[in-house]
């Protein structure tokens, strides 16, 4: 048997204690604070935890300049606390949950938030405004072991120096341990994995030229520039 087409090479997110965690799957939590559940016309209050799934190639390293991507005139911008799993399971109770934590990034998830209205109007998969090249920049990657499990603590994000969206980890809805046991039911989860566990109220669009900087107490930044629009 001949093979065609060799596998994709994996992508390798830098760790604070110079090591490099190989990303398998991202599993990204949807509305999971509340200010921003109503700014996208949604009531917290009745809807239990749901998420979406997106690609490992989509993971690029903070510093990286992104592409513009095609088929959008609203590109968003949505800062997230990051979970990286190092210890995998299926079914995973709670009060075990962060028993599966490696450690903890600042990232994005990058909307093409035109598409992703589309979908949901239509009551079709988000994958076109969500699964998109380049759109789940990642910064470093903080071991349990050096900076714990955050629960409060700034969340922050700007653009080109202007604050744009500033909250607290404490105003999640479901927490991180919650998060892994609600994942876990679905799916088994594996070292690898990683978790986006939702963004504050403020997302908004970006242009080209502009520089997003997303920040949590404790963490390193993840920094982006956005670039011209793709380019095949």
């Amino acid at each position: 048997m001949t093979i065609l087409f060799s596998p994709l090479p994996p992508v390798l997110a830098a760790t604070s204690d110079g090591n490099l965690f190989p990303v398998r799957r991202l599993f990204c939590i949807g509305r999971n604070y509340a200010a921003h559940a109503r700014e996208m016309g949604k009531d917290p209050d009745r809807e239990p935890p749901f998420f979406f799934t997106k690609w490992a190639e989509t993971v690029v390293p903070t510093g990286t300049t992104i592409a513009y991507p095609s088929l959008t005139a609203n590109l968003q911008y949505e800062a997230e606390l990051v979970v990286a799993i190092g210890t995998g399971g299926r079914d995973i109770d709670p009060a075990a949950g962060l028993d599966h934590v490696y450690g903890y990034a600042t990232g994005l998830d990058m909307t093409r938030r035109d598409l992703q209205f589309e979908a949901r109007d239509k009551g079709r998969p988000w994958d076109t405004g969500k699964n998109v090249e380049q759109s789940s920049p990642l910064g470093m990657i903080h071991p349990v072991t050096a900076v714990g499990h955050p629960t409060t603590g700034s969340i922050r994000l700007t653009v080109n120096g202007e604050t744009r969206q500033d909250a607290d980890l404490d105003e999640l809805i479901w927490p991180v341990a919650e998060v892994i046991a609600h994942v876990s039911r679905a799916y088994r989860l594996e070292p690898g994995d990683l978790i986006y566990t939702g963004t504050p109220a403020g997302v908004g669009a970006v242009v080209p030229g502009d520089t997003i900087v997303v920040s949590i107490a404790g963490l390193s930044d993840t920094v982006i520039t956005i670039g011209p629009c793709a380019d095949d």
